[in-house]
């Protein structure tokens, strides 16, 4: 651990990077159960069926397209936004190709969605928990939440409903995996985000200088530090 106290630069880029590679895994998983999507893999996949793209290329492409959309919001990317933009894209089209179809079993493809929504939680608490940056979904999210004034509820809603009527209108796959993972995401990456939570790196305190002789005029009773709070956790619900 480094002399700061905080942790290490290794340890937040494995953490940043093995949480994206387990997210594009997930997406593609979620895919193979057939059960739907989450609502942003229905866009990726609707556009992927029109244009004869990979999924994951077009993820990769929508993800730049989003990214563009930070300039009028004045959003400023980090290294996990371009990251996450690349990485999901690429790990997705790998599991696609790894992994076969499941067999025709609904309890085997019941199976492997819960087995993905999970591991997309995992993955969301891994990749965020370093704090590089957002991905440029949720970037747009909290872009538009200060600029309208909108709670963040209201814009993450009405993005989802927005991208999951575009890319179903475009064929992409919408089930009963679409509606548990709407259900199942936010309090499972809840959970995570604290599970993978790093420790803040402490202040750097400046050296007081000495106080003089106190005035015994002076009775005031001093007042007591402001507590710190724990550290927010994103809303993802």
């Amino acid at each position: 651990m480094p002399a700061s106290g905080g942790p290490s630069l290794a340890r937040r880029l494995v953490q940043l990077y093995g949480g994206l590679v387990l997210y594009g895994v997930s997406a593609g998983l979620q895919l193979r159960a057939g059960l739907g999507l989450a609502p942003w893999d229905v866009l990726n996949q609707g556009v992927a069926g029109r244009t004869g793209l990979s999924i994951g290329t077009a993820s990769i492409l929508i993800g730049a397209l989003v990214l563009l959309l930070w300039i009028p919001l004045r959003q400023r990317p980090g290294l996990g936004t371009v990251s996450n933009v690349l990485v999901i894209g690429l790990a997705l089209d790998a599991t696609l190709t790894l992994v076969p179809a499941p067999p025709g079993s609904l309890w085997v493809r019941i199976l492997l969605l819960v087995l993905a929504i999970v591991l997309c939680a995992v993955a969301t608490g891994l990749y965020l928990a370093p704090r590089f940056g957002p991905g440029p979904r949720d970037g747009l999210m909290t872009g538009l939440h200060r600029r309208t004034g909108r709670s963040v509820r209201l814009v993450r809603t009405c993005i989802e409903v927005a991208v999951l009527a575009t890319g179903f209108a475009l064929g992409g796959s919408v089930g009963a995996g679409t509606v548990l993972y709407a259900v199942g995401i936010g309090p499972l990456s809840q959970f995570f985000l604290r599970a993978f939570a790093l420790p803040e790196r402490p202040e750097r305190r400046r050296p007081r200088a000495p106080e003089g002789p106190r005035d015994p005029r002076d009775t005031a009773v001093p007042v007591a530090p402001a507590t710190v709070t724990a550290r927010e956790v994103p809303d993802l619900v």
